[in-house]
């Protein structure tokens, strides 16, 4: 196999590989705030439930949470999965897991922010969803801006877990690649280095310019 021939194969699975980091910030960024407010209820059964999963997700291995989510519905509740279960099931537990870890920053960005914030907008008059949305979130999503930054490029280098379900992403590929006949082998791991590294530089410069633009909430 040549070697631009081997970059052609690799750009193609990493295309699988922004899917997967996509999906999974499209579904875990929104679930973290539910799960941070679950964790805020005044009904204890559903605060206990929330720090629980909480706990089991930053406890246990996302490996093992996907060989959990892949094989639970078939092994232990005996129920028929679609075709692409497999594709499906990395995005489930990718989505769960990483909703875990944001809900987390996100209370740590909403507790840091004064008490004379929400004493200030009860003056205004505004309702607590008037105060959330207009005097707290915008405050609390610059704050959370750089840990959610390194979660994010932990994603990005997590991505080659969906290996582990046998999903066919860059990584998956890039294994394939090498021990295949006449492959460019250790050469194949470097280009997908780069493949990796390059995402991740862009994902950063992104952030950054995210924080830069909330600067004026000082």
């Amino acid at each position: 196999m040549t070697v631009s021939k081997m970059v052609l194969e690799l750009a193609i699975a990493f295309e699988q590989t922004i899917l997967i980091f996509l999906l999974t910030l499209i579904g875990s960024l929104p679930l973290g705030l539910v799960v941070y407010f679950c964790k805020k209820s005044k009904v204890a059964p559903i605060r206990w439930i929330t720090e629980l999963y909480i706990s089991i997700m930053r406890g246990t291995p996302l490996m093992l949470q996907l060989m959990v989510v892949y094989f639970g519905p078939s092994l232990l509740l005996h129920i028929s999965v679609p075709s692409n279960w497999r594709f499906m099931a990395t995005i489930v537990a990718f989505v769960i897991n990483y909703a875990a870890y944001f809900a987390e920053i996100y209370r740590g960005g909403i507790e840091s922010i004064p008490q004379g914030q929400y004493e200030a907008a009860q003056v205004l008059g505004y309702s607590k969803l008037q105060t959330f949305f207009k005097v707290i979130l915008p405050q609390m999503i610059k704050r959370v801006i750089p840990p959610t930054t390194n979660e994010v490029i932990t994603l990005v280098k997590d991505t080659s877990l969906a290996s582990t379900l046998g999903v066919v992403e860059m990584f998956t590929k890039a294994k394939q690649i090498a021990v295949a006949p006449k492959s460019p082998g250790m050469l194949t791991f470097l280009a997908a280095a780069i493949f990796y590294y390059i995402f991740n530089f862009i994902v950063s410069a992104f952030m950054k310019w995210i924080e830069k633009k909330l600067n004026y909430y000082r």
